[in-house]
């Protein structure tokens, strides 16, 4: 049975106390609540996942990764994060590809191809974010979009290489805007997907893999969108900034 999760990326939010309160929060309302094997993970900016890792107690019920790393060993990359550093802080997850990253630092599929090599060579885990914008769904070109990201950036990984990577599917057309696909939508895509990489590599491999919806998913939809097949949980924005509404999509698992 495949590991469903509930990831939020924080992006660029809350300061080192806003992060140690929603991680106690958290971790308070987990205490007592069975995960039946689920994960919870966290994403914090880096200045801020020592205090996050503390706050959890690095009890594991609360996990806490990183939202990008470069793709270099080290150098003269100023700003820059790279594996073995996030390695030794004990962050051993990290996300590639989110559409923002794409989008305002024109982080392209071959960029993100050396990054995710660079992850699954140290060992670490991979949340692959990818998806399409509206203007491509408008014309009936989003399940090319989503091919065309994953086959350029991480189907020339080896099949064992996939035991490290996560999926997350994020339309862009309803991350921030208040739109979301419907649970019919996230399924079809997320079906098409699995049938893709059952496709480049096994039904077996295919049916093993965690694929996250990343779009506006809010207590409110989060029961019906995670109760379709293919949805293995989310990878939350927004709502995972409030503790009440994270920890009760965490529920809706």
């Amino acid at each position: 049975m495949r590991t469903k999760i509930v990831a939020g990326n924080w992006k660029m939010n809350l300061d080192r106390d806003q992060s140690i309160q929603l991680v106690n929060a958290i971790s308070a309302a987990l205490q007592n609540h069975d995960l039946q094997g689920n994960r919870v993970m966290v994403f914090p900016p880096f200045v801020n996942i020592s205090a996050a890792q503390q706050a959890s107690n690095r009890d594991l019920r609360v996990e806490v990764g990183a939202q990008n790393m470069h793709q270099a060993a080290s150098g003269a990359y100023t700003g820059e994060v790279s594996a073995q550093m996030l390695l030794s802080n004990e962050v051993t997850t990290v996300i590639l590809g989110h559409s923002e990253r794409r989008e305002y630092f024109y982080e392209s599929d071959a960029l993100l191809k050396e990054k995710v090599d660079a992850a699954i060579a140290h060992g670490m885990e991979v949340v692959f974010c990818f998806g399409e914008k509206l203007e491509e769904r408008n014309t009936g070109n989003h399940f090319k979009v989503v091919e065309d990201q994953l086959k350029k950036a991480i189907f020339h990984l080896h099949e064992g290489d996939w035991e490290k990577i996560i999926l997350a599917y994020e339309p862009v057309w309803a991350i921030g805007t208040g739109m979301t696909a419907s649970p019919e939508q996230a399924q079809e895509m997320h079906a098409f997907i699995r049938a893709t990489i059952a496709q480049a590599y096994s039904r077996e491999m295919a049916e093993g893999i965690s694929i996250l919806y990343g779009g506006s998913v809010k207590p409110g939809n989060a029961v019906e969108i995670f109760g379709k097949p293919d949805v293995d949980g989310g990878l939350i924005g927004g709502a995972a900034l409030q503790a009440a509404d994270f920890i009760a999509i965490i529920k809706a698992l």
